[in-house]
């Protein structure tokens, strides 16, 4: 696929690895959808539009709304008559033991990283299988294949994700719209907590820059990928977990100790 073109609404473009996606993806030719929800996340994509001169348009929306989620679409729609790709980066991260974990969490994380990516799929598709080409773009994470203590309701919800955007793909097959799954490892973002910093900087986890995030996000949608793991010996470890977990359950045993420091500050 080239990129040249393609009309591309992107979810969470003013974070980490968003706002690198969105430069990553104008250089190569792209016309970009950005969409943001608070009044700072607008400004600081406005501010890349133009540092940048990406040919673009900003929409401030909630995306857990179904009615600003309608009104995204025809903002879309009036600015380049279509769209060609979808890209579900938005997300949301909690990292605590489930058992201090606050319950409003659960829904809320389930919404965003879900709920949300899949309603908004929903409701693009009649557009790329009306067109009869497109591609639905799902960032999920390596959590979304190893169950990590610390993170059991955010790999809860990466797990589904992976698990739609391979039973879509399936769906899918044959109508000229393709599905991708992109599983970064941790990234080097405000997006992650404080103290998962601090276990990388332990040597406890493995942190990759945003940008090269991006430039393997934007490859992936290029070379038209079903499942793009990035980062290795993790992406080694997904593909281990999926047919030996017990392997990785007593790894990973070792470390839970640790994690539970992390995770409630004790270190």
């Amino acid at each position: 696929m080239d990129l040249q073109g393609k009309r591309i609404l992107l979810t969470g473009a003013a974070g980490g690895i968003g706002r690198e996606l969105s430069r990553e993806l104008a250089q190569r030719g792209a016309r970009l959808c950005l969409v943001g929800r608070t009044d700072a996340s607008m400004a600081s994509l406005r501010h890349l539009i133009a540092a940048n001169s990406m040919n673009c348009v900003v929409v401030q929306a909630d995306i857990t709304d179904a009615h600003a989620r309608e009104r995204m679409l025809q903002r879309m729609q009036a600015a380049f008559n279509g769209l060609d790709i979808l890209i579900n980066l938005a997300g949301l991260l909690d990292f605590q033991l489930f058992s201090d974990s606050d319950p409003a969490m659960i829904p809320r994380m389930l919404q965003i990283n879900l709920q949300t990516p899949m309603q908004l799929t929903r409701e693009v598709l009649p557009v790329l299988l009306g067109q009869g080409s497109g591609r639905i773009v799902n960032v999920g994470s390596m959590f979304g294949s190893i169950g990590y203590p610390g993170f059991a309701t955010y790999s809860a919800s990466k797990f589904a994700l992976r698990g739609f955007s391979q039973a879509l793909r399936r769906e899918l097959a044959g109508s000229g719209v393709g599905v991708t799954y992109v599983s970064p490892r941790a990234v080097r973002t405000p997006f992650n907590p404080h103290a998962v910093h601090a276990m990388a900087a332990q040597g406890m986890m493995h942190m990759d820059e945003p940008a090269w995030v991006a430039e393997h996000i934007a490859n992936a949608i290029e070379r038209e990928k079903d499942e793009a793991y990035l980062g290795f010996p993790e992406s080694f470890f997904a593909r281990l977990n999926g047919l030996w977990p017990g392997l990785v359950d007593r790894s990973l045993q070792k470390v839970v100790p640790a994690v539970a420091r992390f995770a409630r500050g004790l270190t």
